[in-house]
């Protein structure tokens, strides 16, 4: 018979992506993985931080691996792994660095254990690779992440019209209600935000574009910059939060 601490071990291999790392007692560190098969998990990864370790390049932030693990009494440990891609080009770049680690925060806030979002982590691989090897403005990257994740975590704005008067090209979005008014119709209370009909199209595509094609539109740097108000503003009401890694990030644009 076996030991009695090891009759309900079990391994588990699934694909998942670093969100945050703390280091843990002498070499070891603890990373929260958000995975295709398993949602959220805390995943002790035992010596890693030695030099010589096999597990040391998967348990970076940020590194994309497929994790084997050994479970027991709902608790992960790290058995095996095998680097798929580490982003390492974010780690040259402060604010695009500061930009992903934003990226990573709202992920962990919005998923849960045993809920695994495929669409979610689809979003936040493709955010990360447009970010660290495309050639294209932080600033489109950021307002795509921000409104596809509100949409994948079940807060997409209702896009359609104005919610009072029905007019396809409304030019406010109440960002507290999630839905589209003319700045002449009342109905709906709520913060509400003015959006160019250009910046309206840009929303509707990010909305319902093939994730493979999520980042090919272009806005003018007003437009861009109006909807990446629109996008931040919008999310930071609908999870009731701010972040400290977008504060970090800001801050640094600053300069």
């Amino acid at each position: 018979m076996l030991p009695v601490h090891m009759e309900h071990t079990m391994f588990v291999k699934t694909d998942g992506i670093v969100l945050r790392t703390v280091d843990y007692q002498d070499s070891d560190r603890l990373l929260t993985v958000f995975s295709r098969d398993l949602g959220k998990l805390t995943v002790r990864a035992r010596g890693v931080r030695g030099n010589r370790n096999a597990n040391r390049a998967a348990c970076q932030l940020f590194a994309f691996s497929e994790f084997t693990l050994r479970e027991y009494q709902g608790r992960y440990q790290l058995s095996e792994s095998v680097l798929k891609e580490s982003f390492h080009e974010l780690q040259l770049d402060l604010e695009r660095l500061s930009l992903a680690s934003y990226f990573a925060q709202v992920v962990e806030t919005v998923a849960l254990e045993n809920d695994p979002l495929p669409e979610l982590l689809s979003l936040l691989l493709n955010s990360l690779f447009a970010l660290s090897k495309l050639t294209l403005s932080q600033e489109l990257v950021k307002a795509v992440f921000e409104l596809r994740l509100a949409c994948a975590a079940g807060f997409a704005p209702d896009l359609r019209g104005c919610v009072v008067c029905g007019n396809t090209q409304p030019d406010r979005l109440n960002i507290s209600q999630g839905v589209l008014q003319c700045a002449a119709c009342s109905g709906e209370v709520g913060i509400r935000m003015p959006l160019t009909p250009s910046v309206l199209a840009a929303m509707r595509y990010i909305e319902q574009a093939d994730p493979k094609r999520l980042f090919s539109f272009r806005l003018p740097e007003d437009g861009m910059r109006q909807l990446g108000e629109l996008t931040e503003s919008y999310l930071a009401t609908r999870l009731e939060r701010g972040f400290s890694t977008l504060d970090l990030y800001k801050s640094l644009r600053i300069y």
